[in-house]
């Protein structure tokens, strides 16, 4: 690769934007955080990094995670007032690349570069090389995709996403608890999915419909003040409902694992988990990963995991970009000893 090559990696949330510069071996230099309320657009806060880093002049490649859809030209964020063109931004910062990718496309990408100390397992199963990788992430929604491994034309394996909207599938009851809480959800929604449960609000909801049935505990709590009271014993219905947001991932995790034969493991990511994962060890999120009748000896052999990393979507967005640049470096290889032949 040309020295004047400079590939830059960003992840772009509602609140922050996290922006560096992705070494060849996947570290990531530079890192810098903005806070996006204050800039008017995605272009400043890029230009601004560019100009500090010296980097005009370059050629740069840049990888975008971005938490909004990213499959038009046009990009409309979800919690921020930006929206861009791609074409537009990329001839603003005078990019030679600009990919644009789903955050969890980003996190999906991340996995197989976590080392042991970037992850916890939780319970038995052993990952297989190769195979099919689910993620799921509870945070202010429920994100879910695939990762699965090819070849390119080249023989050289390669990691594709399979992105989807999986959190919204229809929530499925195992139990009477769950039975009555799908029954009090249904008097505030036509159509409760599995995001209504797995998610900030949805362990406030949990608590809600415990709550209903007990008079004297208050009926509305916070997620972070739930899941606090909970960790310290000092409400069992706060405690009831956090033992209970862990069973109900443990059962969609373990439904992922079905539908993908996910051999190469199902990471838990988001910023949810990772608050309490020694209580989460000890949950029966496992349990209920494995409970699946006649099935059950099939996902007692897929591992689960909790991501630790703090930055999975700079991680994930360094592997897809120098991903992507090898196969165009391996694709100009070929054209060159086409045409001198």
């Amino acid at each position: 690769m040309l020295e004047n090559v400079v590939n830059i990696v960003a992840d772009i949330g509602g609140t922050n934007l996290r922006i560096g510069i992705a070494q060849q071996d996947g570290s990531c230099e530079a890192l810098t955080v903005y806070q996006c309320a204050k800039y008017a657009s995605l272009v400043e806060v890029i230009a601004d990094f560019i100009e500090k880093e010296q980097l005009s002049g370059k050629t740069i490649n840049a990888c975008f995670a971005i938490a909004c859809p990213v499959e038009n030209d046009l990009v409309v964020m979800t919690n921020l007032p930006w929206q861009f063109s791609k074409t537009q931004l990329k001839s603003a910062l005078g990019l030679n690349k600009l990919l644009l990718i789903n955050d969890f496309t980003a996190i999906a990408h991340a996995i197989p570069m976590l080392s042991d100390e970037q992850k916890v397992q939780i319970g038995g199963g052993e990952s297989v090389a190769g195979k099919p990788i689910s993620v799921c992430g509870p945070g202010t929604g429920l994100g879910v995709a695939n990762l699965i491994q090819e070849q390119d034309a080249q023989q050289q394996e390669t990691w594709l996403s399979l992105s989807g909207e999986g959190g919204h599938v229809d929530f499925a009851p195992v139990d009477k608890q769950e039975i009555d809480i799908l029954e009090f959800l249904l008097t505030k929604y036509q159509h409760v999915s599995y995001e209504q449960l797995l998610s900030g609000l949805g362990i406030e909801q949990i608590y809600q419909a415990l709550a209903s049935k007990n008079s004297s505990v208050e009926t509305e709590l916070a997620a972070q003040d739930i899941t606090t009271r909970a960790l310290a014993s000092e409400c069992e219905v706060c405690a009831q409902a956090l033992a209970q947001f862990c069973k109900t991932l443990g059962s969609f995790a373990g439904n992922l694992a079905l539908t993908l034969g996910s051999f190469g493991g199902v990471y838990i990511a988001g910023g949810i988990v990772p608050r309490f994962i020694e209580y989460f060890k000890s949950s029966d999120f496992r349990q209920r990963f494995e409970e699946k009748g006649r099935m059950s000896g099939f996902n007692q052999n897929i591992p689960t995991y909790v991501i630790t990393e703090s930055q999975p979507g700079i991680l994930g967005a360094t592997a897809y970009l120098l991903q992507d640049n090898l196969q165009h470096d391996l694709q100009d290889d070929i054209q060159d000893k086409k045409e001198a032949l």
